[in-house]
């Protein structure tokens, strides 16, 4: 009853902040979009409280994301149902196993893959190897995303889960795809582990910056394309 009503609740927040926010993007994410746009798939990466607007960033036709067995990971997986995500259980600290063959399977069947390198738990923004170990697996490139908000307010909890007010102005950026070789040794894996940190945290601080720019209202984020049916 409880989950329920959690679900309940966060579905009606994140439909509100879907309809009253205003999106674009910045930075090279046409790379990303000509994918979507030819049916290739790809895997997006992003920190664990840099993902409650992503739903609406998403422009391919289906997507599974690999989603904790806990109560936490119950309620966010019946919220994201409503936007046409589908879960696996599993994370990094449990289940991975179990979660890595379901999202090899959905790749299989022909979804875009979504992870996040610093859950269930943390530490925050700090890249697990999970992300990467799935792309040396499916041959996909895999795109760091993140957003920022002109108006926001922060969680306190582990991953500082940003949460934007209705009304504020939200910008996505998206970073250069990172490409896993199929025969990547331990030592390139923990190199391209490294990269998408990096590249989380760099892109992180832009769009925390962004708004922050006093050249920012001259040169607006670029509208979403048009989501695919």
């Amino acid at each position: 009853m409880k989950i329920r009503c959690w679900a309940s609740l966060a579905l009606g927040v994140l439909w509100g902040l879907g309809k009253t926010t205003r999106k674009g993007y910045i930075g090279p994410a046409e790379d990303l979009f000509a994918h979507w746009q030819r049916g290739e798939q790809v895997i997006l990466a992003f920190w664990h409280g840099r993902g409650a607007l992503l739903p609406f960033f998403y422009r391919g036709r289906k997507i599974c994301i690999l989603n904790s067995a806990h109560r936490d990971g119950e309620i966010i997986t019946r919220v994201i149902t409503y936007f046409g995500i589908t879960a696996v259980r599993g994370s990094s600290t449990r289940g991975w196993v179990k979660g890595l063959k379901g999202l090899l399977e959905a790749y299989r069947q022909g979804y875009d893959l979504a992870v996040v390198p610093d859950g269930p738990r943390g530490p925050c923004q700090c890249a697990k190897p999970g992300a990467v170990q799935l792309a040396r697996a499916t041959g996909a490139p895999l795109f760091p995303i993140t957003f920022g908000a002109t108006r926001y307010a922060t969680v306190p909890s582990w991953d500082r889960l940003l949460i934007p007010f209705p009304l504020s102005r939200v910008t996505y950026v998206v970073g250069p795809p990172i490409v896993v070789p199929a025969d990547a040794s331990a030592t390139q894996m923990e190199e391209k582990r490294q990269e998408l940190e990096n590249s989380l945290l760099a892109i992180t601080a832009q769009a925390d910056a962004y708004f922050h720019n006093t050249s920012a209202e001259t040169r607006p984020a670029l509208p979403l394309p048009p989501r695919r049916n």
